[in-house]
């Protein structure tokens, strides 16, 4: 048995996503899969990249880390001077980060894909679909697509709703407006049954929080 789990849109919560952390079993053959989208537009608090790299360097193969647009922009930014950030080891890896990960059942990106290209995606789909893809998809297709960037109260039209959204098909959003709700959605995939699963933090009767792990599909 293994797990698959994913985050998306951090947004340089940096203490929210270490304690978000303690869902995500790192043993046996399970996996970590973060969407992008770590810091903000225009960031000058880059700590939340020393941290990831780091983990990713520590758990080979086991945390694979995509880029989302605000990594793209941050490139822009030191291109074109708007930012003096200079540390060479976090700009190569930066610039080394794929923008999908494929399983057999799934598409894990930040925005997502062109589906009209069907099985031809990965040759159809612009560098800008990966990254910056709006507004979000829905309905079938051939593999299940794991994506944030569209915040989910968006996504719903419900402010207050920050969990982790199916489309009751194959596309899976998990942009929890983190800055506002301070909620990381994980998404939670059993490579043997086949289901998927999130978390929801709950209020105990003596007034302690405990998180739930609840069904999606």
């Amino acid at each position: 048995m293994a797990y698959i789990y994913a985050m998306s849109d951090i947004h340089e919560e940096l203490a929210l996503f270490k304690e978000t952390l303690s869902l995500v079993d790192l043993s046996e053959n399970n996996q970590l899969i973060l969407l992008g989208d770590y810091i903000d537009i225009h960031s000058q608090d880059l700590s939340i990249l020393y941290f990831i790299k780091e983990m990713q360097e520590k758990h080979k193969n086991k945390v694979i880390t995509l880029a989302g647009n605000h990594e793209m922009m941050l490139l822009e930014d030191i291109q074109s001077k708007a930012s003096s950030f200079h540390d060479t080891a976090v700009l190569n890896w930066l610039k080394s980060l794929p923008f999908y990960y494929e399983t057999e059942k799934q598409i894990f990106v930040h925005a997502g894909i062109d589906e009209e290209a069907e099985e031809y995606w990965k040759w159809g789909s612009e560098d800008y679909y990966f990254c910056c893809k709006y507004p979000h998809t829905t309905g079938k297709f051939y593999k299940d697509i794991i994506a944030g960037h569209v915040s989910t109260s968006e996504i719903t039209g419900k402010a207050d709703y920050h969990k982790a959204w199916w489309d009751k098909q194959n596309h899976f959003y998990i942009d929890g407006n983190t800055r506002v709700s301070k909620t990381i959605p994980v998404l939670k995939y059993d490579t043997v049954s086949g289901k998927y699963t999130s978390f929801e933090k709950k209020k105990q009767n003596d007034g302690n929080f405990e998180w739930k792990e609840y069904a999606i599909k």
